[in-house]
């Protein structure tokens, strides 16, 4: 069983290909005073993402870098690398990030690399989660906050909450709800790091009690 961390303020590096929803339910918790923690980079790979507008706001430094502006997925990755590292970076927080992140980023970051996804991993991974779920006709679905490894939402869970399917359910209003419990448990799973209580055992997470 490995720690992944030691207690202490955690230097967040946000990466993001959208509106930033999540990224702002972390700034919140950061500004409540809920997590010990600072977001010192926000990168987006889109340049009319709103989670920029939203960083800068906040006075928090931004960057846009295009994929299509490089010649390989390893060269862009290692300029995200780079760039969070100059940051101080120590942890970085995937929110709304449409891409699969590769090994090298992955290795730069280890246990450290953090996603949430739309539904009750391991069910339902990959894009349109939500309409998977209703497809299959499942009473409860939710949401996932796990560690980034290889695969597509594969890594080790560390919160999860259920939400209630209803019957007149559509895509859009199952995405709403479980949205807002994703805005709940993404900064919690990172007070977690701050607090020092994740260990990583094989593919499971275990928390310690708080001391």
């Amino acid at each position: 069983m490995m720690r992944v961390r030691t207690p202490g303020q955690l230097n967040v590096g946000i990466l993001a290909s959208g509106r930033g929803s999540n990224f702002e339910a972390i700034a919140d918790a950061i500004e409540r005073g809920d997590i010990s923690a600072e977001i010192k980079l926000i990168i987006s790979d889109k340049e009319n993402a709103l989670v920029l507008k939203k960083g800068e706001e906040r006075k928090i430094p931004v960057l846009c870098v295009k994929p299509e502006d490089f010649a390989d997925a390893d060269t862009y990755e290692r300029t995200l690398i780079e760039a969070f590292r100059s940051a101080e970076v120590e942890l970085v927080a995937l929110a709304g990030y449409m891409r699969l992140v590769g090994d090298e980023f992955i290795n730069s970051f280890p246990y450290r690399i953090v996603n949430i996804h739309p539904a009750l991993l391991p069910s339902f991974r990959g894009l349109h989660a939500q309409r998977q779920a209703l497809e299959a006709g499942v009473r409860f679905s939710g949401c996932t906050v796990h560690m980034v490894d290889q695969g597509m939402d594969t890594g080790p869970i560390i919160l999860q909450a259920v939400v209630p399917v209803d019957k007149d359910d559509d895509e859009e209003s199952l995405a709403n709800r479980i949205l807002a419990e994703e805005h709940k448990i993404y900064w919690r799973a990172l007070r977690l790091y701050c607090e020092g209580r994740l260990y990583v055992e094989g593919k499971r997470v275990l928390i310690s009690e708080k001391v």
